[in-house]
């Protein structure tokens, strides 16, 4: 096996350019280190007491423990999970309120975690970020995170140590707005993952495998490099009709494997051939037995049931680990309204792409049938699926292939932020060069060539003060797409796109990005693949004191 074939580029695909030049850029960790402000300082108790609270508050304990969970066909996961279930229940609140969850932590072996709040502006030390802004959450205790959710809008939250992200501690977090602008009949909230925790082996085997980097893989042993064909070439837009989806969900086994052996099974984790034109190469570093859409594998999907010509709000989330899908819903076309929480201009499309990290709102009206809900996992040769029934009908297939997907696609970079979103002209006070870097060979996934130290979070901040606009230019240097995502704030992709949390930086490419600096306090600006950010993708978002 050619090891380097895997990495090769394709710069095809859906090009997201950056705005503005790169001069007059600033790498981060440059100098001394300045004073900064602290999580817990009098500088985000003020910024907390100007949101706007109706004075209530919601009060939830979430259990984060060991779990055996039913992945639907019979297949039983041993996984961790909140309070038994994956997703954990859907907390919801009106904006404005006051959240008090009350995380208990009952996972085995000492194990710390936190709960990371994603997407949502909130105040510095709730952010659920060990060390920065607080202590891990040891085993046998208990912290309440107390917030104020102020912003409307779909969030999730998932803890924020190691690659817990990618074991089953997920769920959805809906902030409501008490003036909903939208017109609908119902909801229907999706939570989409890449699932093998419990079924090929466990996220920190797969890390532990992932960060010997190719460099250190051998092709010895087994052929099963990947569970989809080595000759992705069908990977492209005129031809995506044809591919075979069958191998997706039979191609490995889906017992618990015993712990591997000192120095690993070669290739058992790492899955190779995974291109996408639409993430401009490299879609992926895992191999994943199972694509589930809210806990459901395709073979026993979920199915949401309402009426012909009932108008639904479908709110998508991607809570995978390394894993960008394509969603849509066989016989329909999609209305576009929100991401990441925000509103932009309305868009009718067949089919979106969704990267790790992102969520994205959704308007449809139903026919009459059985329609299945597909989402591709882009690059990787297999789906996941749950299924909107209106009327009578046989359910499809598991790898049934709608041809929405082949349709219309879009992604963030295309989308406007409506008015009401879109950030104020304003001149930018200081500019970021946030340049990624490192690559599979060595696993050395940095910003600006550090690799992140938790030791000493604050050794090289990205330093912004209070009131500056800032602009950060992403810049790719690697072979792979980045879900880039930067906590406590939203910023604009250039001067009129959509306003995020989250953006997709595919290979070699160069995205800006503007926000505020109005939520003081020290914040992660990371890849949201969990493998990128563990081997050390992350900086300090850092306000000067």
């Amino acid at each position: 096996m050619n090891t380097m074939n895997r990495r090769s580029v394709l710069l095809t695909g859906l090009g997201i350019a950056g705005a503005g030049a790169l001069a007059a850029c600033s790498n981060s960790g440059s100098g001394s280190t300045p004073a900064l402000v602290s999580p817990s300082g009098s500088a985000v108790a003020a910024a907390e007491k100007k949101r706007t609270s109706t004075g209530r508050t919601h009060e939830v304990t979430l259990i984060a423990a060991p779990a055996v969970v039913e992945l639907g066909a019979g297949i039983m996961a041993k996984t961790w999970a909140f309070s038994g279930q994956t997703p954990g229940k859907e907390l919801r609140v009106p904006a404005g309120d006051q959240l008090a969850a009350t995380l208990s932590n009952q996972l085995p072996d000492k194990t710390t975690t936190s709960i990371h709040w994603h997407g949502i502006a909130l105040r510095n030390d709730m952010d659920g970020v060990p060390p920065a802004t607080q202590a891990a959450v040891r085993a046998g205790s208990n912290f309440t995170y107390r917030f104020l959710a102020d912003a409307p809008g779909t969030y999730f939250f998932h803890p924020h140590v190691g690659v817990q992200l990618d074991r089953g501690l997920y769920a959805p977090l809906i902030v409501e707005d008490p003036k909903e602008p939208l017109s609908y009949d119902e909801e229907w909230v999706v939570v989409l993952d890449d699932w093998l925790d419990g079924v090929t082996g466990t996220p920190d085997e797969v890390y532990a495998e992932l960060k010997r980097g190719m460099g250190g893989m051998h092709s010895g042993g087994t052929s099963t490099a990947s569970s989809s064909p080595s000759d992705n070439s069908s990977h492209d837009m005129g031809n995506m009709g044809g591919m075979d989806m069958s191998a997706g969900m039979g191609g490995m086994s889906s017992s618990p494997s015993a712990s591997p052996s000192d120095g690993g099974m070669s290739m058992k984790f790492m899955l190779m051939g995974a291109e996408s034109p639409l993430l401009g190469g490299d879609a992926g570093d895992v191999k994943y037995p199972h694509h589930l859409v809210n806990g459901r594998l395709a073979a026993d999907p979920q199915v949401f049931r309402s009426k012909p010509g009932k108008r639904i709000r479908i709110r998508l989330i991607n809570a995978g680990g390394d894993t960008a899908y394509r969603v849509a819903l066989a016989g329909h076309k999609l209305t576009i309204t929100h991401t990441d929480g925000f509103p932009v201009q309305h868009q009718q499309v067949d089919a979106l792409l969704i990267g790790m990290g992102e969520r994205y709102d959704v308007l449809v009206t139903l026919d009459d049938g059985v329609f299945p809900l597909v989402a591709l996992a882009e690059g990787k040769n297999a789906t996941g699926m749950a299924l909107v029934r209106t009327g009578s009908g046989g359910s499809p297939r598991a790898n049934v292939r709608p041809k929405e997907l082949d349709g219309m696609i879009m992604s963030a970079s295309q989308l406007k932020a409506s008015d009401d979103a879109r950030l104020p002209s304003k001149k930018v006070d200081r500019v970021h060069r946030v340049e990624l870097t490192g690559s599979m060979m060595a696993y050395d996934w940095a910003i600006n060539g550090r690799r992140f130290d938790m030791s000493d979070p604050t050794a090289h901040p990205i330093t912004v003060e209070q009131g500056q606009r800032v602009r950060l230019d992403f810049v790719n240097t690697t072979t792979m797409w980045h879900p880039m995502h930067l906590h406590g704030h939203t910023y604009q992709l250039g001067s009129s796109g959509p306003r995020k949390d989250t953006a997709i930086v595919l290979p070699k490419k160069t995205v800006s990005v503007f926000f505020d600096a109005d939520n003081p306090g020290q914040w992660m600006l990371h890849c949201h693949n969990a493998y990128h950010g563990e081997a050390g993708m992350m900086a300090l978002v850092a306000y000067q004191g």
